[in-house]
């Protein structure tokens, strides 16, 4: 098990590449996150239990060995000191002592997960100890927020504890931009909370060596959530801002979608009106002109005309260019 060290070190975890997007992989994050999040989390867990369940082996035994006659159902706690003993029992191996507690987290984790347990009760406090020993371990502050965010077996079921781990290591490592990815994955996938991982995506990738694709990924959750004059804004500006041609079309199509949605919405306010002065329902977009409510026969971004769907809501026209799915 590699130590990742600070943003300020060359040194990188073996979870760097399986989370970085390849130059050619780009496409796949240009709508918003994808179900392939899910699996690449699962397979990184599975990397992480076995990795952790051989590193420092020899270490562990001994320690093990040392308090075989404190074995039971809470064994772990024996491990884990106050946090006023930290500096008396670090020393100078502070370093050192939070590799144990994160090689101990992830043997906790391992153990019960493969249990199908759905009780992880100190699967925080050891994260918490080794992330207090060492405020730099960024691998720990990044798979151990998988760990707690997952619903068991797969995790402790816990993403507001995962969203505070992340946050202390936001703190203390401040120009590492991934942990603001992390942040909003969790945000979008386990908290269903759309507005605040728009932010996360949004202000890591104002963090130095953020990839382009963040800010994608900031716009299309805004959008996802409702959050329509937001989107608008980071695509115009991802627009104005794109290094290729591929992102600045992708750019303008959601902005074309954002334009649609809007009018839409603009388009069922006035057939509500006119539904509640006329008492029935307009037929077409023709009898809104014809009674005053629009000047005009509104189009889309593509040209094409809108109309009143089956179900009485505006809706885009049968030959429009506009993908409405580029928002969800």
């Amino acid at each position: 098990m590699k130590q990742v060290r600070g943003p300020k070190s060359e040194v990188r975890s073996h979870d760097a590449d399986a989370l970085d997007p390849k130059s050619g992989a780009q496409d796949q994050t240009l709508v918003g996150p994808r179900p392939s999040y899910t699996g690449r989390r699962t397979a990184l867990l599975i990397l992480i239990i076995v990795g952790g369940l051989l590193a420092l082996y020899p270490l562990q035994k001994t320690i093990e060995s040392e308090s075989a006659s404190a074995q039971g159902e809470h064994e772990e706690l024996m491990f884990l000191p106050a946090e006023s003993q930290f500096s008396r029992l670090a020393g100078g191996y502070s370093g050192l002592l939070a590799v144990i507690y994160w090689t101990r987290a992830v043997q906790y984790y391992g153990r019960h997960h493969l249990a199908h347990s759905k009780d992880y009760a100190l699967l925080g406090t050891l994260l918490d100890t080794a992330t207090k020993l060492d405020p730099h371990l960024l691998v720990a502050y990044r798979f151990g927020s998988i760990f707690l965010a997952g619903r068991p077996p797969e995790g402790s079921g816990n993403p507001q504890q995962a969203i505070y781990l992340l946050q202390r290591g936001i703190v203390a490592n401040p120009d590492y931009w991934r942990m603001w990815q992390d942040l909003g994955f969790i945000y979008y996938w386990d908290m269903k909370d759309y507005a605040h991982a728009a932010r996360a995506f949004q202000t890591g990738a104002q963090r130095p060596g953020a990839l382009p694709w963040m800010r994608v990924l900031a716009a299309s959750v805004a959008a996802a959530g409702g959050e329509i004059q937001t989107s608008r804004v980071l695509w115009t500006e991802i627009a104005r801002t794109a290094g290729n041609d591929e992102i600045r079309h992708t750019a303008e199509l959601h902005l074309t979608v954002l334009e649609a949605q809007e009018e839409l919405k603009r388009l069922d306010g006035v057939i509500a009106i006119y539904q509640q002065k006329q008492r029935q329902a307009p037929r077409s977009i023709d009898d809104l002109v014809v009674a005053g409510y629009l000047h005009g026969i509104p189009l889309d971004p593509s040209g094409e005309r809108f109309v009143i769907g089956p179900d009485g809501h505006a809706s885009l026209g049968p030959r429009s260019r506009i993908d409405l799915e580029l928002a969800q």
